[in-house]
């Protein structure tokens, strides 16, 4: 069940997603991470952000919307506090960089790998702040990568949205300013209304849908990425619940999967969906997930 993400090999497909397993080590007492080939504890920025007031999530009948606004303590906090214990993980944990600025980004990378993470994912794409997505924008996202890039020698991971007109040339521009793989994708922008309370869900208005609902949509960034570009390395996130989601992601292009919203309902998700990946491949005749990449939309 080993994958190769680029320049990485990962002892399984899956991947925890960002924003969903906390720091990953204040979450291994609920979640059993020998079933993961990496963990992306949740976005850090160069100083401490407070985050959006209550409310800040909202079910949405399938899957959720959030508007957390990425509270965290700041990157010097992060690697005081959890860089220490990352070793007690009991999985590779990856680091996920943000900021407001392209510098900020280069900082909090230097910093995420000073306290020892095994990759950086560059949150290009997280639609419940308020300032304008880098991931709208290809020029802007080649920066931040090109920035992180020549600050870390760790692998690096460009996280872009599904939100983007088109996400072909975002992701060939942060494949190009050096990025190893492509996360695809982040939540999609959303909305809801509390009808007891006459008011939007949450606080912030508009949020980042996840779930089953999202699967679709991020699958068809995965599709249009692999056509357009060849074979790249992706971990294809968003709506995964089983071991069918995870195979049709490889097959659309994905060489890992990530999983997150299903975090919520069941910690422990992976060991099924991995026992259900594996039934899949024996009955098929198949002995390796990779041979499985991108065989539904090669040319």
């Amino acid at each position: 069940m080993s994958v190769r993400l680029g320049p990485v090999e990962l002892r399984s497909p899956l991947v925890a997603a960002s924003g969903t397993v906390g720091s990953v080590v204040d979450a291994a007492g609920a979640i059993d991470f020998a079933h993961y080939g990496a963990a992306v504890a949740k976005s850090v920025s160069g100083t401490p952000w407070s985050g959006r007031p209550a409310p800040r999530v909202a079910p949405t009948g399938a899957g959720m919307l959030n508007g957390i606004g990425i509270q965290n303590p700041g990157i010097d906090a992060w690697a005081r506090d959890i860089g220490p214990q990352l070793g007690r993980a009991g999985v590779p944990v990856w680091g996920s960089a943000v900021g407001t600025t392209v510098e900020e980004f280069a900082r909090v990378a230097v910093g995420l790998a000073g306290a020892g993470v095994a990759a950086i994912e560059v949150n290009l794409s997280c639609p419940n702040l308020d300032e304008d997505l880098w991931a709208l924008d290809a020029g802007l996202s080649a920066q931040v990568v090109r920035a992180v890039r020549a600050a870390v020698d760790l692998p690096i991971g460009a996280k872009l949205s599904p939100n983007a007109p088109s996400v072909v040339p975002i992701a060939e521009a942060v494949l190009g300013a050096g990025a190893d793989w492509l996360v695809l994708t982040n939540t999609a922008s959303g909305s809801g209304i509390d009808l007891e309370g006459r008011r939007p869900a949450l606080s912030g208005v508009v949020g980042g849908y996840s779930g089953p609902g999202l699967k679709p949509i991020a699958l068809r960034c995965v599709v249009e990425v692999t056509r357009s570009l060849g074979p790249v390395p992706i971990v294809g996130t968003g709506g995964v619940r089983s071991g069918a989601d995870v195979i049709e992601y490889v097959m659309a292009g994905a060489s890992a999967v990530g999983i997150g919203t299903v975090h919520f309902e069941d910690p422990r998700a992976a060991k099924r969906i991995l026992r259900e990946v594996r039934r899949w491949l024996d009955r098929h005749g198949e002995r390796d997930l990779s041979d499985l990449v991108g065989v539904a939309v090669a040319a």
